[in-house]
């Protein structure tokens, strides 16, 4: 005979395979009942992480629609923010109902909230709720790509084309195993230009690569898009870093006159340590290590040239060994020349100050990058001059748990 909890997850995933993002709510609530769970909620992620919005057709105790609450300042933004089980205490002292609140991860990816509301407190109801909470993390995602619905409920405004064909090519946010753990973030979300991202995992390897288009146009983001495209292509065709920047080149020449992109190609080898790169006209990356910044990764004796100009390689391949716990920071020109209305510069050291006292205070890495984008928002009043990317990368560290409930 199968379990209540058998019921209840078999139950779902059984009965979602016809089903569409609008029915996972009802879906969810109908299986959850068989194991005591009540007023469940699927809150999601807008793509500024700065609220958590209601998938459709949910209502609150008192029947109207459910609206959307803030990352910032609620318990279910507090589960978001630090990967955890958020309890809110009962309204009488002593036992009784209780309401929950746990993330939605997709891997190590932030995807949104649940909220249930249960009858009993303990290990097993906190248990269940985590599987729960993880099936329902794998709904959604697997319902996300062919939806519109999906896709208008996390945006707060209307988006550019390049910013809509820019999203699409970009991997998640957060990616995190035993040896290394990656998080990036982008802004403007709905403008953005010519910034793009890219990794990958190919065995014992960690692939990294971020792209700086000249612009803020529909063409920058077609020039970011040839970029990453070739850049994957030919990686998968097994080239080397400087082969591939010399392809992203000729493929940026070929489509385009007079439009180049700066960009950092690099490869970690995950059991060693050994980073290499090629750097294509763009900031190097930076090395902290132990709490503090300890090295710049320049590309001496002369930069290498954007891609675009057909103009060739003139440092190439470099390596560094890293040691374990280091993390590597990639960035594009928007984050360090974040400009106030008074004219003053966000700059490289309070960047770097500001990342470093948010490790030191146990923030994770996606946390931190969610805060940092926050504050480079305020500084400019909201309103950015460049697309902001940054990119950060440990390696060896002790901090892949914190992202996983």
């Amino acid at each position: 005979m199968q379990s209540e909890g058998e019921l209840a997850l078999g139950g779902l995933l059984d009965s979602t395979h016809l089903a569409a993002m609008e029915d996972l709510p009802g879906l969810v609530a109908e299986h959850a009942r068989l194991i005591g769970f009540s007023q469940t909620m699927i809150y999601v992620s807008d793509l500024q992480q700065q609220r958590l919005v209601p998938l459709p057709g949910q209502l609150d105790a008192s029947g109207e629609p459910l609206e959307p609450i803030k990352i910032d300042t609620t318990l279910a933004g507090r589960a978001f923010r630090t990967v955890e089980i958020v309890q809110a205490k009962p309204e009488s002292q002593g036992e009784g109902p209780r309401r929950l609140w746990l993330p939605l991860l997709d891997g190590t990816e932030r995807v949104g909230v649940f909220g249930a509301t249960v009858r009993e407190s303990g290990e097993l109801v906190e248990w269940r709720a985590k599987q729960l909470a993880a099936l329902i993390s794998v709904l959604v995602i697997s319902k996300r790509p062919h939806s519109d619905s999906y896709a208008r409920l996390v945006r707060a405004r209307p988006m550019t084309l390049s910013a809509e064909v820019l999203w699409n090519l970009l991997p998640p946010g957060t990616f995190a195993n035993d040896d290394v753990v990656v998080a990036a973030a982008l802004e403007p979300a709905y403008e953005m230009g010519g910034d793009a991202y890219d990794y990958a995992i190919d065995g014992n390897l960690l692939h990294i690569s971020l792209f700086d288009a000249m612009g803020h146009d529909t063409s920058a983001g077609l020039t970011a898009t040839v970029a990453i495209g070739s850049c994957r292509h030919n990686r998968r065709q097994g080239m080397g870093l400087p082969e591939i920047s010399e392809a992203i080149d000729a493929a940026i020449k070929e489509q385009f006159t007079g439009r180049f992109a700066t960009g950092i190609l690099a490869r970690l080898e995950l059991r060693s340590g050994l980073l290499s790169w090629v750097n294509r006209g763009h900031h190097p990356p930076l090395l902290i290590r132990g709490g503090q910044w300890v090295a710049t990764l320049e590309s001496l004796p002369v930069p290498d040239p954007p891609m675009g100009f057909g103009l060739g390689l003139s440092a190439g391949l470099r390596r560094y060994q890293l040691q374990r716990g280091d993390r590597l920071l990639f960035y594009t020109d928007g984050i360090i020349e974040a400009q106030s209305p008074d004219g003053e510069l966000f700059g490289l050291e309070r960047f770097i100050d500001f990342v470093v006292r948010h490790e030191a205070d146990g923030v994770s890495a996606p946390e931190t990058l969610r805060r940092l984008i926050q504050a480079i928002l305020r500084h400019q009043s909201g309103l950015l001059q460049d697309d902001a990317t940054v990119m950060t990368v440990e390696w060896g560290g002790d901090h892949p748990r914190r992202l996983i409930l």
